[in-house]
Protein backbone atom coordinates (compact mmCIF):
# COMPACT_ATOMS: atom_id res chain seq x y z
CA UNK A 1 0.00 0.00 0.00
CA UNK A 2 0.94 3.56 -0.57
CA UNK A 3 1.03 5.12 3.43
CA UNK A 4 1.00 8.51 4.57
CA UNK A 5 2.57 8.52 7.83
CA UNK A 6 2.10 11.66 9.92
CA UNK A 7 4.50 12.34 12.70
CA UNK A 8 7.15 10.47 10.97
CA UNK A 9 10.27 12.17 12.87
CA UNK A 10 9.13 11.41 16.03
CA UNK A 11 10.01 8.46 18.24
CA UNK A 12 6.98 5.85 17.09
CA UNK A 13 7.59 7.17 13.51
CA UNK A 14 11.17 5.99 14.09
CA UNK A 15 10.24 2.60 14.59
CA UNK A 16 7.47 1.90 12.68
CA UNK A 17 8.29 3.48 9.54
CA UNK A 18 11.07 0.66 8.92
CA UNK A 19 8.31 -1.98 10.02
CA UNK A 20 5.73 -0.88 7.59
CA UNK A 21 8.63 -0.29 4.35
CA UNK A 22 9.62 -4.09 5.99
CA UNK A 23 5.76 -5.05 4.93
CA UNK A 24 7.03 -4.00 1.09
CA UNK A 25 4.63 -0.56 1.66
CA UNK A 26 5.44 2.58 0.05
CA UNK A 27 5.29 5.28 3.06
CA UNK A 28 5.43 8.78 2.48
CA UNK A 29 6.39 10.01 6.04
CA UNK A 30 5.25 14.03 6.91
CA UNK A 31 6.60 15.83 9.88
CA UNK A 32 7.69 19.40 10.26
CA UNK A 33 10.79 18.04 11.89
CA UNK A 34 13.36 16.65 9.36
CA UNK A 35 14.43 13.33 9.52
CA UNK A 36 15.53 10.21 7.81
CA UNK A 37 11.97 8.93 8.31
CA UNK A 38 10.14 11.87 6.74
CA UNK A 39 9.80 12.63 2.68
CA UNK A 40 8.01 15.70 3.20
CA UNK A 41 8.77 18.82 5.51
CA UNK A 42 5.35 20.24 6.35
CA UNK A 43 2.77 20.26 9.30
CA UNK A 44 -1.05 18.61 9.03
CA UNK A 45 -1.96 21.63 9.98
CA UNK A 46 -1.48 23.13 6.93
CA UNK A 47 -4.59 21.89 4.41
CA UNK A 48 -2.66 22.84 1.01
CA UNK A 49 0.09 20.56 2.33
CA UNK A 50 -2.06 17.80 3.22
CA UNK A 51 -4.41 17.94 0.09
CA UNK A 52 -1.38 17.86 -2.02
CA UNK A 53 0.93 14.96 0.17
CA UNK A 54 -2.83 12.91 -0.11
CA UNK A 55 -4.01 13.73 -3.80
CA UNK A 56 -0.16 13.82 -5.75
CA UNK A 57 1.11 10.27 -4.14
CA UNK A 58 -1.96 8.39 -4.18
CA UNK A 59 -2.04 7.49 -0.88
CA UNK A 60 -4.27 4.75 0.06
CA UNK A 61 -4.21 4.64 3.60
CA UNK A 62 -3.40 7.11 6.67
CA UNK A 63 -1.30 6.40 9.24
CA UNK A 64 -1.97 9.41 11.70
CA UNK A 65 0.75 9.53 14.33
CA UNK A 66 1.46 13.16 14.13
CA UNK A 67 0.52 15.32 17.53
CA UNK A 68 1.59 17.74 19.99
CA UNK A 69 1.61 15.43 23.12
CA UNK A 70 1.55 16.31 26.81
CA UNK A 71 5.18 17.89 27.31
CA UNK A 72 4.35 20.60 24.43
CA UNK A 73 1.91 22.07 26.89
CA UNK A 74 4.88 23.32 29.00
CA UNK A 75 5.82 25.62 25.30
CA UNK A 76 2.98 25.63 23.38
CA UNK A 77 -0.59 27.48 23.67
CA UNK A 78 -3.87 26.17 23.82
CA UNK A 79 -4.84 27.48 20.04
CA UNK A 80 -1.55 25.82 18.64
CA UNK A 81 -2.80 22.11 20.25
CA UNK A 82 -6.41 22.86 18.45
CA UNK A 83 -4.19 23.87 15.25
CA UNK A 84 -2.48 20.48 15.36
CA UNK A 85 -4.92 17.95 16.92
CA UNK A 86 -7.76 19.04 15.62
CA UNK A 87 -8.16 20.88 12.52
CA UNK A 88 -4.87 19.09 11.45
CA UNK A 89 -7.13 15.65 11.81
CA UNK A 90 -10.32 17.48 10.01
CA UNK A 91 -7.27 18.27 7.77
CA UNK A 92 -6.66 14.40 7.02
CA UNK A 93 -9.73 13.29 7.06
CA UNK A 94 -11.38 15.74 4.50
CA UNK A 95 -8.58 14.79 2.33
CA UNK A 96 -9.12 11.30 2.96
CA UNK A 97 -12.80 11.25 1.98
CA UNK A 98 -12.38 13.85 -0.91
CA UNK A 99 -13.97 13.24 -4.53
CA UNK A 100 -11.15 10.87 -6.11
CA UNK A 101 -9.54 10.27 -3.09
CA UNK A 102 -7.62 6.45 -3.12
CA UNK A 103 -7.87 6.28 1.19
CA UNK A 104 -9.54 3.56 2.06
CA UNK A 105 -7.94 3.09 5.57
CA UNK A 106 -7.22 5.52 8.61
CA UNK A 107 -5.02 4.65 11.87
CA UNK A 108 -5.01 7.46 14.32
CA UNK A 109 -2.71 7.27 16.98
CA UNK A 110 -4.87 8.49 20.58
CA UNK A 111 -3.56 8.51 23.94
CA UNK A 112 -5.06 6.62 27.10
CA UNK A 113 -4.28 9.94 28.76
CA UNK A 114 -7.84 11.79 27.52
CA UNK A 115 -9.67 8.75 29.52
CA UNK A 116 -8.05 10.38 32.93
CA UNK A 117 -9.83 12.84 35.33
CA UNK A 118 -8.06 14.86 37.52
CA UNK A 119 -10.00 12.77 40.13
CA UNK A 120 -8.25 9.24 38.63
CA UNK A 121 -4.79 10.88 38.56
CA UNK A 122 -5.42 11.30 42.39
CA UNK A 123 -5.70 8.85 42.97
CA UNK A 124 -5.03 7.71 46.81
CA UNK A 125 -4.27 11.08 47.37
CA UNK A 126 -7.47 12.27 46.18
CA UNK A 127 -9.25 9.72 48.58
CA UNK A 128 -9.87 7.36 46.31
CA UNK A 129 -10.63 3.62 47.60
CA UNK A 130 -9.64 1.46 44.99
CA UNK A 131 -8.16 1.73 41.84
CA UNK A 132 -9.45 2.87 38.30
CA UNK A 133 -10.23 -0.37 36.31
CA UNK A 134 -10.30 1.55 32.60
CA UNK A 135 -11.37 0.30 29.69
CA UNK A 136 -12.50 1.67 26.05
CA UNK A 137 -16.45 1.95 27.63
CA UNK A 138 -15.11 4.59 30.29
CA UNK A 139 -17.48 7.41 30.77
CA UNK A 140 -17.70 10.21 30.72
CA UNK A 141 -14.68 10.80 29.48
CA UNK A 142 -13.70 14.03 31.66
CA UNK A 143 -9.58 14.54 30.20
CA UNK A 144 -7.36 17.03 32.68
CA UNK A 145 -5.60 19.16 30.13
CA UNK A 146 -5.89 20.77 26.70
CA UNK A 147 -3.96 17.91 25.16
CA UNK A 148 -6.42 14.62 26.27
CA UNK A 149 -9.29 17.32 25.16
CA UNK A 150 -7.88 17.91 21.70
CA UNK A 151 -7.21 14.23 21.24
CA UNK A 152 -10.65 13.50 22.32
CA UNK A 153 -12.15 15.75 19.75
CA UNK A 154 -10.13 13.94 17.28
CA UNK A 155 -11.51 10.77 18.03
CA UNK A 156 -14.74 11.94 17.79
CA UNK A 157 -13.80 13.75 14.13
CA UNK A 158 -12.78 9.96 13.30
CA UNK A 159 -16.10 8.63 14.61
CA UNK A 160 -17.99 11.07 12.52
CA UNK A 161 -16.39 10.57 9.44
CA UNK A 162 -16.96 6.80 9.38
CA UNK A 163 -20.34 7.25 10.35
CA UNK A 164 -21.07 10.29 7.02
CA UNK A 165 -18.63 8.46 5.16
CA UNK A 166 -18.01 5.27 5.54
CA UNK A 167 -14.63 5.33 5.57
CA UNK A 168 -12.48 2.89 7.64
CA UNK A 169 -10.87 3.58 11.07
CA UNK A 170 -9.03 2.07 13.90
CA UNK A 171 -8.23 4.53 16.54
CA UNK A 172 -5.41 3.58 19.31
CA UNK A 173 -5.48 4.46 22.71
CA UNK A 174 -1.71 4.00 23.35
CA UNK A 175 -0.46 3.50 27.00
CA UNK A 176 3.01 5.51 27.71
CA UNK A 177 5.60 4.80 25.24
CA UNK A 178 7.77 7.68 25.23
CA UNK A 179 11.71 7.75 26.25
CA UNK A 180 11.64 10.82 28.50
CA UNK A 181 11.58 10.12 31.81
CA UNK A 182 8.04 10.27 34.18
CA UNK A 183 6.47 13.42 35.12
CA UNK A 184 4.48 11.40 38.12
CA UNK A 185 4.31 12.63 41.28
CA UNK A 186 5.23 8.82 42.82
CA UNK A 187 8.18 8.49 39.90
CA UNK A 188 10.96 6.62 41.00
CA UNK A 189 13.67 9.56 41.65
CA UNK A 190 16.76 7.36 42.26
CA UNK A 191 15.78 5.31 38.55
CA UNK A 192 13.84 5.96 35.62
CA UNK A 193 14.24 2.61 34.64
CA UNK A 194 12.74 1.16 38.03
CA UNK A 195 10.01 3.76 37.07
CA UNK A 196 9.34 2.26 33.57
CA UNK A 197 9.75 -1.39 34.90
CA UNK A 198 6.77 -0.70 37.31
CA UNK A 199 4.52 1.03 34.78
CA UNK A 200 4.48 -2.33 32.27
CA UNK A 201 2.18 -3.59 35.33
CA UNK A 202 -0.50 -1.27 34.48
CA UNK A 203 0.12 1.59 31.55
CA UNK A 204 3.65 1.50 30.00
CA UNK A 205 4.62 -0.53 26.75
CA UNK A 206 7.65 -0.50 24.53
CA UNK A 207 8.04 1.82 21.24
CA UNK A 208 8.09 -1.94 19.18
CA UNK A 209 4.59 -3.35 20.38
CA UNK A 210 3.00 -0.03 19.71
CA UNK A 211 4.70 -0.30 16.32
CA UNK A 212 2.93 -3.97 15.91
CA UNK A 213 -0.20 -2.66 16.91
CA UNK A 214 -0.42 0.14 14.06
CA UNK A 215 0.47 -2.45 11.67
CA UNK A 216 -2.31 -4.85 13.19
CA UNK A 217 -4.61 -1.92 13.43
CA UNK A 218 -3.79 -1.06 9.37
CA UNK A 219 -4.70 -4.90 7.95
CA UNK A 220 -7.67 -4.79 10.23
CA UNK A 221 -9.38 -1.69 9.26
CA UNK A 222 -11.63 -2.74 6.98
CA UNK A 223 -12.86 -5.88 8.50
CA UNK A 224 -13.55 -3.70 11.91
CA UNK A 225 -14.62 -0.21 9.96
CA UNK A 226 -14.89 1.65 13.03
CA UNK A 227 -13.15 0.46 16.07
CA UNK A 228 -11.34 1.91 19.08
CA UNK A 229 -8.54 0.18 21.21
CA UNK A 230 -6.49 0.49 24.26
CA UNK A 231 -2.81 -0.11 23.59
CA UNK A 232 -1.18 -1.19 26.46
CA UNK A 233 0.15 -4.78 27.94
CA UNK A 234 -2.47 -7.84 29.25
CA UNK A 235 -2.54 -6.45 32.76
CA UNK A 236 -2.10 -9.60 35.12
CA UNK A 237 -4.38 -7.89 37.72
CA UNK A 238 -8.05 -8.57 38.00
CA UNK A 239 -10.86 -6.26 39.09
CA UNK A 240 -11.06 -7.70 42.54
CA UNK A 241 -7.33 -6.56 43.42
CA UNK A 242 -8.45 -2.41 42.69
CA UNK A 243 -9.09 -1.78 46.68
CA UNK A 244 -5.80 -3.54 47.39
CA UNK A 245 -3.54 -1.31 44.33
CA UNK A 246 -4.40 1.65 45.51
CA UNK A 247 -4.06 0.63 49.43
CA UNK A 248 -0.68 -1.53 48.96
CA UNK A 249 0.33 -2.50 45.13
CA UNK A 250 3.55 -3.97 46.39
CA UNK A 251 1.39 -7.08 48.20
CA UNK A 252 -0.92 -7.10 45.01
CA UNK A 253 2.18 -7.56 42.97
CA UNK A 254 3.94 -9.67 44.95
CA UNK A 255 0.65 -12.24 44.78
CA UNK A 256 1.13 -12.28 41.07
CA UNK A 257 5.12 -12.37 40.59
CA UNK A 258 6.74 -13.49 44.29
CA UNK A 259 10.15 -13.65 42.69
CA UNK A 260 9.96 -9.76 42.26
CA UNK A 261 10.88 -8.74 45.95
CA UNK A 262 14.41 -10.30 45.74
CA UNK A 263 14.88 -9.15 41.89
CA UNK A 264 14.43 -5.65 43.53
CA UNK A 265 15.83 -5.94 46.11
CA UNK A 266 19.46 -6.62 43.97
CA UNK A 267 18.76 -3.68 41.81
CA UNK A 268 17.49 -1.34 44.52
CA UNK A 269 14.68 -0.92 42.97
CA UNK A 270 11.30 -0.10 44.61
CA UNK A 271 7.58 -0.54 43.50
CA UNK A 272 4.78 1.63 43.73
CA UNK A 273 2.93 1.93 47.07
CA UNK A 274 -0.14 2.75 45.12
CA UNK A 275 -1.07 2.11 41.69
CA UNK A 276 -4.41 4.20 40.75
CA UNK A 277 -5.54 3.22 37.62
CA UNK A 278 -5.21 -0.23 35.49
CA UNK A 279 -6.01 -0.33 31.86
CA UNK A 280 -7.70 -3.14 30.47
CA UNK A 281 -6.50 -4.01 27.00
CA UNK A 282 -8.58 -7.18 26.42
CA UNK A 283 -10.55 -5.87 23.71
CA UNK A 284 -7.54 -5.26 21.35
CA UNK A 285 -6.68 -9.11 22.02
CA UNK A 286 -10.67 -10.08 21.31
CA UNK A 287 -11.13 -7.97 17.85
CA UNK A 288 -7.88 -6.63 16.60
CA UNK A 289 -5.78 -10.02 17.51
CA UNK A 290 -3.18 -7.99 19.11
CA UNK A 291 -1.12 -8.51 22.39
CA UNK A 292 1.66 -6.85 23.30
CA UNK A 293 5.00 -8.95 23.43
CA UNK A 294 6.81 -7.13 26.59
CA UNK A 295 4.87 -6.61 29.94
CA UNK A 296 6.07 -6.45 33.68
CA UNK A 297 6.44 -10.46 33.45
CA UNK A 298 8.99 -10.32 30.23
CA UNK A 299 11.09 -7.56 31.66
CA UNK A 300 11.14 -9.52 34.82
CA UNK A 301 12.24 -12.22 33.65
CA UNK A 302 15.11 -10.23 31.89
CA UNK A 303 16.07 -8.51 34.69
CA UNK A 304 16.61 -11.72 36.61
CA UNK A 305 18.57 -13.37 34.08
Amino acid sequence: MRILMTGSSGWLGQTLVPRLRQDGHRVFGLDPVPSAMTDIVGSIADRDTVRRVVGDNGIEAIIHAGALHKPHIATRTPTDFVAVNVQGTLNLLEEAVAPGSTVGRFVMTSTTSLMISREVRAGRDGGAREAAWMTENAAPLQPRNIYGVTKYAAENLCRLHHELYGLAVVVLRTGRFFPEEDDMAHAISQSDENTKANELLFRRATVEDMAEAHVAALARAPELRFDNFIIAPRTPFARADCAELIADAPAVVRRYFPEYPAIYARLGWTMFQSIDRVYDSTRAYERMGFACRTGFAEKLAALGQ
